[in-house]
């Protein structure tokens, strides 16, 4: 959630804006804090107003036991008292009514980037590192092609079960897929020190409010008719786990690693990129999340990213990380990593991973405090990754480690898993 301190003076809003503006221009935000501005003002002369009437009426009701004690007519105090607490009762109905309207609205608020963020919209991102040399693209077949080939996707029938954007793998390509989620588990628990969970995959509507997925996005989501949600990330559930609990400054960071599918409508504009699995409205993901102390999530966003390029690298494909622009940002995220895996067969860079620090934007969403020894408790740092978002991984897979007769020689990490060195023309 927006920091709801900065609408206390001036000073502290105009720094806010200025922070904001940094993910571009956007006249409806402005607006919107304006209107912000004005419920916070609202709400504090309300609940002046409400203390001074209280204590009048407080002044009165002493008055009335003075003159009662002498034995005269405080009918006129009487009178008084009851209407300056019938308007104290009043202001206090309308500072509530202000609060519940500025909360409801601050929910709709994006987090303000990093002060090394860069401004600007995605033309304004940067590469900050590569590893692994691009094969050349134009000749490798496209992964679709692949797929159909080996009988390992099947296009047809997928749409024949839930319609478009829902892929169908079979035989070895669904033997790839378990081993690909198996081996990114494994990497992270065991090398990396993650605790795994295996999370619900419908939630609540709290639950999605806390990670910034509603109220903004709820045109986006799957929603069952019990008002749960299918889920679009393992961040989702994970983050909540420590809703509303204080954390013990020995107990961080805590760090979990989660497989779960994802659902989400928005799978991109028809005709584009809409060919093969680019983008899909169900997808498998591996997912890692962080809490952390605020003084810690600078290096902890760092070592995370970290953390999801070593399965990229274990698995030999050429990804570079590209340092995400203030108005490239997703709307909760504070600062933010892509990683983009290379894919010669469609010859495009395919974002398989974000790593997002958040600051305390969804801890105050989701009341998740630590506490330092003897110190009072304030809201921590929340972080998440994807190592690795599954769909665009194997067809980065598929399209680098395919072969001149249209096979797939299985990356070496994969190869125990699986139980076979390649995958034949024949799928077998």
């Amino acid at each position: 959630m927006f920091d709801p301190r900065v609408f206390r003076d001036e000073a502290s809003l105009a720094a806010a804006r200025a922070a904001l503006a940094r993910r571009g221009p956007n006249p409806a935000l402005d607006a919107q804090l304006d209107e912000l501005a004005a419920l916070a003002e609202r709400r504090r002369r309300a609940i002046a107003e409400g203390d001074a009437l209280k204590a009048r009426a407080n002044a009165s009701s002493k008055l009335i036991g003075a003159r009662k004690a002498k034995g005269e007519d405080a009918t006129d105090l009487l009178a008084e008292a009851g209407a300056l607490s019938a308007q104290a009762a009043q202001a206090q109905a309308t500072a509530l009514a202000a609060d519940a309207e500025f909360q409801a609205r601050l929910l709709e608020v994006p987090n303000v980037p990093a002060a090394d963020v860069p401004a600007g919209d995605a033309t304004h991102n940067a590469v900050v590192r590569s590893h692994g040399e691009p094969l050349p693209s134009g000749s490798p077949k496209p992964h679709w092609e692949l797929g159909q080939a080996l009988g390992i996707l099947d296009f047809e029938r997928s749409v024949k079960l839930a319609g478009s954007g829902f892929p169908l793998y079979t035989g070895l390509g669904a033997r790839l897929e378990r081993a690909l989620i198996t081996y990114l588990l494994d990497l992270q628990a065991r090398e990396h020190g993650y605790v795994e969970v295996s999370p619900p995959f419908l939630v609540n509507r709290a639950t999605m409010t806390g990670t910034g997925q509603l109220p903004k996005f709820e045109a986006d989501l799957y929603r069952t008719s019990d008002d749960l949600f299918l889920i679009p990330t393992a961040e989702v559930p994970v983050t909540n786990l420590h809703r509303d609990e204080i954390l013990d400054e020995a107990d961080l960071p805590l760090r979990y690693v989660a497989y779960t599918p994802c659902w989400r409508r928005e799978a991109g504009a028809h005709g584009a990129d809409t060919r093969g699995i680019l983008r899909v409205h169900q997808f498998d993901k591996v997912e890692l999340v962080w809490f952390t102390a605020p003084g810690h999530s600078l290096a902890a966003h760092e070592e995370l990213t970290r953390h999801a390029e070593t399965a990229l690298q274990r698995l030999g494909l050429a990804y570079r990380v590209v340092r995400i622009a203030a108005g490239d940002m997703g709307f909760a995220n504070h600062r933010q990593y892509d990683l983009e895996a290379w894919a010669p067969g469609v010859g495009k860079w395919l974002e398989v991973s974000s790593c997002s620090s958040y600051g305390d934007f969804q801890a105050r969403r989701m009341n998740i405090r630590w506490r330092a020894k003897g110190a009072k408790p304030e809201y921590l740092h929340t972080l998440n990754g994807s190592a690795l978002g599954l769909a665009r991984t194997l067809i980065a897979l598929l399209e680098t480690y395919q072969e001149p007769d249209g096979g797939i020689r299985v990356p070496a990490v994969l190869v125990p898993l699986m139980g076979v060195e390649r995958i034949g023309p024949k799928g077998v």
